[in-house]
């Protein structure tokens, strides 16, 4: 299953109608968090295939865009994207779930939690994942989240702190991947590919292709870093 991961920033290289071109025929988009649903439903739309969303700790606010004359359309999500918070779904086999936001830094009204709020969101997914066990042999094969784990990927100030619960989720649900934004990438050499237990975690900003197998640990990165046209 060829699949598009984004977060946190509008991509120019996939901002496009050339989007096709570049990224190849897709079976689905995962957006981690904190873009605009322009951008979320310009993707959706150009690939037409199955798109699903976290919200970050920016994303739940409503956001404008112009209508026709003075007018403003206003929206509250990216229209015909699922919202995967709290939730898990069956997509061509693939076992998906989500749990949205960052760490709690301030009173915004963005998605943000502190750690006993993730654990309990945790807990709110866990009999949907134990569901997912009965009736297909296994928890789940990708979480989508906006954070990162605590120890993984994540920074030393709280805005950027990962979650401790993501630590256990992967010790009990054991999913195949963990895939989240929110970390900002300035260098080559930053770690944005590691391993905890059964679970691969990537950080997908500002956006990866990857080719998945469902019920299967293995995943192939197809293009990191598309070069433009000629």
């Amino acid at each position: 299953m060829r699949v598009l991961a984004v977060s946190d920033k509008v991509e120019p290289i996939l901002y496009s109608p050339a989007v096709n071109q570049r990224v190849g025929k897709l079976d689905m988009i995962l957006a981690c968090g904190d873009l605009p649903f322009y951008y979320i439903e310009y993707l959706m739309t150009m690939a037409s295939c199955p798109t699903y969303y976290v919200y970050g700790n920016h994303g739940r606010e409503v956001q404008y865009t112009s209508g026709r004359g003075d007018e403003w359309n206003r929206s509250a999500a990216p229209e015909g994207a699922a919202n995967m918070h709290r939730l898990t779904v069956n997509e061509g086999g693939l076992l998906l779930a989500g749990l949205e936001g960052s760490m709690r830094y301030n009173n915004g009204p963005g998605a943000q939690y502190t750690e006993l709020q993730m654990w309990q969101n945790v807990y709110a997914l866990a009999p949907k994942l134990m569901a997912n066990r009965m009736r297909y042999g296994r928890y789940l094969d990708v979480l989508m989240t906006h954070s990162p784990p605590a120890g993984i990927h994540d920074k030393a100030d709280l805005p950027h702190q990962g979650f401790t619960s993501f630590l256990a989720f992967m010790r009990w649900f054991k999913p195949h991947y963990l895939l989240h934004g929110h970390i900002h990438i300035y260098r080559h050499d930053e770690i944005t590919h590691s391993r905890y237990g059964a679970t691969d975690i990537i950080n997908v900003y500002p956006y990866k292709v990857l080719d998945i197998t469902p019920g299967q640990p293995e995943t192939t990165l197809v293009r990191e870093n598309l070069e433009p046209l000629a």
